[in-house]
């Protein structure tokens, strides 16, 4: 059976686009939620479960809740526990990375309004691919209280220093390099 040129060429096309297709990664979110907050309250944390059937990163999150909105982890430094934003997270195939309080997690800086209990938080995951492609997820997340707790330590306000958020009962927690993500 002979194809005419055309039928060549959509066969040609349609072959690259599924090609183009499974290179990509398939990111899965699980368990997203977002930390409700006090009035006044100027930061909060979203967190969540991340898989991806291929090697990806995370490289970026937005939302309409919050000037900034960046990716944070937290780590232990000669006995204190710091929080600091990083460029991006690292999704190995297949591994699940949990994004929650007391490890790597969203950070909402400069929150517009209280965010409250009950409502649901809109953002956007920016996932880079191995193959350089970018795909982004829209994700809902539910909004739990204040004193909602994952797997480890609280994470509610962060003290950032000379900005006005609210230690939120932190304890010898610091903030390194806070400035917003351009």
């Amino acid at each position: 059976m002979k194809l005419s040129f055309k039928q060549a060429n959509l066969a040609l096309v349609t072959s690259l686009s599924l090609f183009s297709v499974a290179a990509n990664a398939a990111v899965t979110v699980n368990e997203a939620w977002v930390r409700g907050t006090v009035p006044g309250q100027q930061a909060t944390g979203a967190f969540m479960r991340l898989t991806s059937d291929t090697n990806a990163k995370l490289v970026e999150a937005k939302s309409d809740i919050a000037k900034t909105v960046e990716i944070h982890e937290m780590v232990m430094e000669d006995d204190v526990m710091k929080m600091r934003q990083i460029p991006n997270l690292d999704l190995p195939k297949d591994k699940v990375v949990e994004l929650k309080p007391g490890g790597y997690h969203i950070m909402f800086i400069d929150l517009h309004e209280q965010v409250k209990e009950n409502n649901e938080v809109a953002l956007e995951l920016v996932i880079e691919n191995q193959d350089g492609s970018v795909e982004n997820i829209a994700v809902k997340a539910p909004v739990k209280s204040l004193t909602a707790k994952a797997d480890s330590s609280t994470h509610a306000a962060m003290d950032h220093g000379d900005s006005k958020h609210e230690n939120a009962g932190h304890g010898d927690m610091k903030h390194d390099d806070m400035k917003p993500a351009h």
